[in-house]
């Protein structure tokens, strides 16, 4: 199943704009209930007034909550924003750290955010457990539901059915998936290109037509 989503997309990869981990590490804390095109929109004048974490620890308050408003739940970011910022700045001179268990102690950075960033930024492979993958895991019957539903035992059970190495792409190309074709209410089973292997078939349309208008190019969230 694997071989088969990275044939179908062979461009998949973080769908943040970025140009360092300070930027990834922003914007995918940005990202939460809300979609990345939404935080792509945003970011440029984000990181024109605030380049790195000591200019954002600095910031006003509310010229990050104006910014950042599209995004939604804009005033417990910006607390976020702010707190992580200033972790930075006292404890790693203001640069994001390429380790796990160093980022999961920055406020607001759990472990799926901390995976995004290691992966995309530092190319240390990462299973990032968001809800299109945790989805679409159980719909494989990769991992049993309950497991599906905690992130941590669906990160570290996945992990153990792939080589290290294919972490991070695995997670974009199913995350890809979810957001074009296997989608939460209405999945395109009939243009699902590893249907054939997936215990799920049916849930949504199979007719080959109708499916196929359900696919769309580019993920919404």
């Amino acid at each position: 199943m694997h071989r088969v989503l990275a044939q179908t997309y062979p461009d998949a990869g973080c769908e943040l704009d970025f140009t360092d981990p300070f930027e990834l590490l922003v914007a995918t804390v940005l990202s939460a209930q809300t979609t990345d095109r939404r935080v792509n929109a945003i970011t440029p004048a984000l990181f024109a007034a605030f380049p790195d974490a000591a200019a954002m620890a600095g910031a006003e308050r509310t010229v990050i909550e104006e910014i950042i408003r599209p995004t939604g739940f804009f005033r417990a970011k910006t607390d976020s924003l702010l707190k992580l910022s200033a972790a930075l700045v006292e404890k790693y001179d203001g640069q994001v750290p390429g380790r796990l268990k160093d980022l999961v102690t920055l406020p607001g950075v759990g472990r799926k955010t901390a995976n995004v960033v290691l992966g995309n930024a530092f190319d240390v492979p990462g299973i990032t457990v968001d809800t299109h993958f945790a989805r679409l895991i159980e719909r494989f019957g990769w991992v049993e539901p309950a497991i599906a539903k905690d992130p941590v035992k669906a990160e570290h059970a996945v992990g153990l059915l792939f080589e290290r190495k294919d972490w991070t792409m695995l997670s974009h190309r199913i995350i890809w998936h979810g957001r074009r074709r296997c989608h939460a209410k209405k999945p395109a089973c009939g243009a699902c290109p590893v249907a054939h292997w997936c215990p799920s078939f049916g849930l949504g349309p199979t007719d080959p037509e109708v499916a196929e208008s359900l696919v769309t190019t580019q993920g919404p969230a």
